[in-house]
């Protein structure tokens, strides 16, 4: 069944991300996101994007290669739940993940191109999934998880780490 995830359907870290989403139609925020999204990181461009707000802090072009690696992750968990995979999966390393994706080999706009293909993909397996898919769970990073949980993660995420851009490096 769809709409919002119980507590016991996720990490309490998590809730970080799932409260940040407003409602029950978890799709239509994925679909907003992949209308809004690519629009506001266009309008930031190849320069500013390389800009860090402060020593040692992820760059702009890191801050979306992150999102667009964890939104693979998430839509993979989901998948192994949805498909009634057995075993427990691994967590992974923002961190490692960061420095070897080498975003800033990488020119801006297929950064965002890369975030508007990875949405397109999240958002078709979630369109595709039947009712009893959203509720059925499993494990990851030593953590419960449901489907409907993690499409709630991919966007909250996205979520806030556009607030984090907003904030924390001053853009509009």
């Amino acid at each position: 069944m769809r709409g919002r995830p119980a507590a016991g359907e996720h990490a309490a870290y998590y809730s970080q991300y799932i409260d940040r989403v407003a409602g029950d139609d978890v799709l239509s925020v994925l679909a907003e996101q992949a209308r809004g999204v690519p629009a506001f990181l266009r309008a930031i461009g190849e320069t500013a994007s390389l800009h860090r707000y402060a020593e040692g802090k992820w760059s702009v072009r890191e801050v979306v290669g992150h999102v667009n690696d964890a939104e693979r992750v998430f839509q993979g968990r989901a998948w192994w739940f949805a498909r009634a995979q057995k075993g427990p999966l691994s967590s992974f390393d923002p961190d490692s993940c960061a420095r070897s994706a080498r975003a800033h080999e990488t020119p801006w706009a297929a950064l965002v191109d890369e975030f508007e293909a990875v949405r397109a993909s999240t958002l078709a397996f979630f369109r595709a999934l039947d009712e009893e898919a959203w509720t059925r769970t499993g494990t990851a990073s030593d953590n419960p998880f449901s489907v409907r949980a993690l499409a709630y993660i991919c966007a909250g995420h996205v979520d806030h780490h556009l607030a984090v851009l907003r904030e924390k490096y001053g853009l509009p």
